[in-house]
């Protein structure tokens, strides 16, 4: 009988190890890693076994449109060839053997089995291209349990030390407890599912808590129920919200209160000096331990079907632990900022309507912009936070809806080149911001609709408030403030000098207005 889910959060607490109790976690950690790397193995090489099955042409020749016969065949040939996950479950049985027995429990071999087999899934249904296994410069950083009452536990002790140990074989580890935080206190009182070890690097084996690899541990405490709601994000609304998301900006339209047009983690500020510097160091540092795998004119020597063997020395590897530091810090920070900007949303409505967006397509074609600001996990953020509120996050088919495209007040489809970041029609709409506009539009989609429910007395209630929105955002631009070129502004001269980006669409219906006149009977004449 299938388990009823329960609700789920977590709290993380950091660990205090021992100078003796290193060696055997490591010990622990590369016994998981091969028995991780072997179901890895075992569940490729059925997937390939599958696949060169006569059946698997026959069961792909069926058409998409008969979903049940279709499923059926692939069904049967994961029966045949015994690629499920219990069915993994049962080959870690056997694989757990020897040396492996005396460090991995029968319950985490089955974690570690499911883990296996969602990675090699993913592969099978067409998500992945191929499987990563686990080296041993690499390692696994994560293990965890499936209950706390055998294999690795976490055990309160209000007698001893900070009152938790996390309990792993014969091993004994304090968790360093602070019981004055809210959130710690919060999470303690609920019943514990199971735990998860975590190794993280830290900058250096001098950094505070680290080993002597620069390793730092800590505990998550998987616990049943819903995580603290602080005081300062009880506030919910219940509005409606369209949110248009593009690589760097975010347009926020309620259908009730105030709209907004933001750029993505506007307060993150890597150190990209900095950061060119250490890779070029690390470049440096590689080439000079390694000149055997470069050819005359500097390149990686083609190696064919064998590998090559890198050298790094302690200086490398320390300019890499610093490397990994600044990121891993510039991640923290944005994750906050994801945070905080979730939360502002959420507080004015919890029912939002986005488009559903390829965040892969975009990694192809701005990829900087989406490796600093990171849109799709935001989205990921903000839908967690939506339904810990109760709330609804709907997203549409762009393909669809055409929103871009589409004017409510003709109801035409026109498309747009991408660098027309503002939206004016012949039949007298506008000019509105591109993305402002998109954000109303998604904010008034029925659901199960293509296309908005919007009046007219909608329509003039709500352009006043997008226009007051470009009109604060102008006032910032001319002041020297720099934003991104796809909010369309157009920065004045005194700050184009100083630097402001300048955009060929006017931010206001007074400036240009000539262009801006000359550009809608044009578009008028190609309609027709």
């Amino acid at each position: 009988m299938k388990r009823a889910k329960t609700p789920t959060f977590l709290i993380e607490l950091p660990l205090r190890v021992d100078w003796s109790q290193e060696r055997p976690l490591r010990a622990h950690l590369e016994a998981a890693r091969c028995l991780y790397n072997a179901l890895l193995s075992e569940a490729n090489k059925r997937l390939h076994q599958m696949r060169h099955d006569p059946a698997w042409a026959e069961a792909r020749a069926i058409p998409r449109t008969k979903k049940q016969e279709r499923a059926q065949a692939f069904s049967h040939l994961r029966k045949k060839h015994h690629f499920s996950e219990y069915e993994l479950h049962e080959y870690a049985k056997g694989a757990r053997i020897c040396w492996i027995a005396d460090h991995i429990d029968s319950t985490m071999a089955q974690t570690l089995a499911t883990r296996a087999y969602q990675a090699v899934n993913r592969v099978c249904v067409g998500k992945a291209r191929r499987v990563r296994f686990k080296s041993r410069g690499r390692g696994i950083d994560s293990v965890e349990g499936k209950r706390n009452d055998v294999g690795m536990r976490f055990l309160l002790d209000p007698n001893a030390g900070d009152g938790g140990f996390l309990v792993w074989n014969e091993q004994v580890i304090p968790a360093i407890i602070n019981w004055l935080d809210p959130v710690i206190q919060h999470g303690l009182r609920h019943p514990i599912k199971y735990v998860r070890l975590v190794r993280r690097r830290a900058s250096s084996p001098q950094a505070q808590g680290a080993d002597c690899d620069g390793n730092r541990y800590c505990v998550q405490v998987i616990l049943e129920g819903h995580a603290l709601t602080k005081p300062k994000h009880e506030e919910r609304g219940s509005d409606i919200i369209g949110l248009d998301i593009g690589p760097s900006t975010l347009a926020i339209v309620p259908r009730e209160g105030k709209a907004d047009l933001v750029t993505f983690c506007e307060e993150l500020a890597p150190n990209t000096r900095k950061k060119r510097r250490l890779q070029r160091q690390m470049e440096r540092q590689r080439r000079a331990n390694n000149p055997e795998n470069y050819d005359e004119k500097g390149r990686v020597k083609k190696h064919g079907t064998t590998r090559l063997r890198w050298a790094e020395s302690k200086r490398y590897q320390a300019t890499r632990r610093q490397h990994a530091s600044t990121e891993r810090r510039l991640a923290a920070h944005r994750k906050s900022l994801h945070g905080k900007l979730a939360h502002k949303i959420v507080s004015v409505g919890n029912t939002i309507q986005i488009e559903k967006t390829s965040f892969k397509g975009w990694q192809k074609q701005y990829g900087r912009s989406i490796g600093l600001r990171a849109p799709g996990m935001f989205v990921a953020h903000l839908a967690r936070i939506v339904a810990k509120t109760g709330g609804t996050l709907t997203e549409v088919s762009a393909y669809h809806t055409k929103l871009s495209q589409y004017c409510h007040h003709c109801g035409r489809y026109v498309k747009k080149p991408r660098a027309q970041r503002w939206h004016y029609c012949p039949c007298g709409l506008g000019p509105v911001q591109r993305d402002l506009y998109s954000a109303f539009l998604l904010a008034y989609l029925e659901p199960e609709q293509t296309i908005p429910s919007v009046t007219q007395h909608i329509w003039e209630g709500t352009e006043p408030c997008l226009r007051a929105v470009m009109e604060g955002l102008q006032q910032r631009a001319n002041e020297g403030e720099h934003f991104p070129r796809s909010m369309g502004l157009l920065a004045s001269g005194k700050a184009a000098h100083a630097g402001a980006r300048r955009l060929q669409s006017p931010a206001y219906p007074q400036q240009e207005l000539a262009l801006l006149i000359e550009g809608q009977e044009a578009l008028g004449e190609q309609q027709e």
